[in-house]
């Protein structure tokens, strides 16, 4: 078994977002690197500190077939070893059936990271989900190509430029195939949600920048409009510096009431979330909660005074708003803090741990349930509800009416008779 211990060692070398380059992942990160190790013979499995021996496993068939791959595949152009490894790597890690628990080679991994970081990048502009199997846009960004197309949220994305999405196909296989460089073309074969026929959207790719925080002017001065996208930036600390920035001039402003915008947040960091809730609930009201493998649940509390405590809010979420932003709308909801205004939401209620692996690549793995502050699991079967639930119509996306905002407005607006 020398060549398979020369493989575990290999892993331990080279040794979880919705990813968004030109697309996107919706992912919730927990921390980076922390609390795993990899080492030990190769029929060892390891979780946390502690092995479980899998002695009915034989790792000569793995190299059996890598040997009779190499030497007898009619094609030997496509013999490519780094590919195979990759491959090999994704095939286990997609064998747990978790969308959300992704092996990211080094190129994916530096377009996901660049994304989150809100830097440049060049595509359509579109978060990408899984629901029931099958591949669909989360959300187009705001100003995107995918967005002036008419792409829309829970779109199912059936061919990438005639060719059909085949069932082995993970996410950063579609994700491949739909970014490119600004100024090329891609057509998309979308069933919009509720449909029975296809349309074929051929969409220009461009040059994409996401700030993750907006504090927007609204129709009536009294309001004012905050534009979450993302919870994420390069660090948590610089997110968290963006939405005190964010809050402080809302404060200086002297506005007297809230929109939050969160449709089309694909969710990030989930202390993000945390800390924004700080500035609307009062000190010590639960925010979250997160339970383990082994169902140990711990409570995420308040622990700031927060600067809009006084401010009545409104939410404003849709079924692109996963993740992290369920947390904040939840808490903000179940808090009896704010009315959540538009259509239900995404329902994703795990958290992703990312490992950063030594040669650039990256293991995004599901550890933890994210729990609503009333116990519940946050999931595709209990997302969060609006109190008033608008959804846009056909006519909504060609007129560039939004009766969601309209609708929020007349809510917060209540507030200030």
């Amino acid at each position: 078994m020398n060549r398979g211990n020369k493989v575990y060692r290999s892993i331990g070398l080279v040794a979880l977002i919705l990813c968004v380059f030109a697309v996107g992942f919706s992912t919730g990160r927990v921390f980076e690197g922390k609390g795993f190790g990899f080492g030990g013979s190769n029929n060892t499995v390891i979780t946390g500190d502690k092995s479980k021996k899998i002695d009915s496993l034989n790792f000569d068939l793995f190299w059996d077939i890598w040997d009779t791959l190499k030497d007898n595949y009619v094609d030997e152009t496509k013999i490519d070893a780094e590919k195979m490894f990759y491959g090999s790597i994704k095939g286990l890690v997609n064998s747990l059936d978790d969308p959300a628990t992704i092996f990211l080679d080094p190129e994916e991994t530096a377009s996901f990271n660049s994304s989150n970081e809100g830097k440049l990048f060049e595509g359509i502009g579109a978060e990408l989900g899984y629901s029931n199997g099958q591949i669909i846009v989360i959300s187009p960004i705001d100003g995107s190509p995918a967005q002036k197309a008419g792409l829309r949220p829970g779109d199912i994305i059936l061919k990438v430029d005639g060719k059909d999405i085949a069932p082995s196909e993970s996410i950063f296989d579609v994700v491949q195939k739909i970014r490119g460089k600004a100024g090329t073309v891609v057509k998309l074969t979308i069933l919009h949600a509720g449909d029975s026929k296809t349309i074929d959207f051929e969409i220009t790719r461009g040059q994409i920048t996401v700030p993750s925080i907006e504090v927007k002017e609204s129709s009536n001065p009294s309001v004012k409009i905050l534009k979450v996208s993302r919870f994420t930036d390069a660090t948590v600390s610089l997110w968290n510096e963006n939405w005190d920035k964010a809050v402080d001039s809302i404060v200086k402003s002297n506005a007297k009431t809230v929109i939050l915008d969160l449709r089309g947040n694909p969710g990030g960091y989930f202390d993000s979330a945390v800390y924004a809730a700080g500035d609307f609930l009062k000190k010590g009201e639960v925010v979250s909660k997160q339970e383990d493998r082994a169902g140990k649940v711990k409570e995420f509390k308040v622990t700031r005074k927060g600067k809009l405590l006084n401010i009545p809010v409104i939410v404003l979420v849709n079924s692109g708003s996963a993740s992290a932003s369920e947390i904040l709308s939840g808490a903000l909801q179940l808090n009896d803090r704010a009315k959540v205004v538009g259509e239900k939401t995404y329902g994703k209620g795990t958290a992703q741990s990312v490992l950063s692996l030594s040669n650039g690549s990256s293991l995004h793995i599901t550890t933890l349930k994210w729990l609503l502050p009333d116990g519940s699991w946050l999931n595709r079967d209990n997302p969060i509800i609006p109190d008033f639930i608008i959804e846009l119509t056909e006519e909504d996306f060609k007129d560039g009416t939004d009766p969601q905002l309209e609708k929020a407005m007349v809510e917060v607006l209540k507030s200030l008779k």
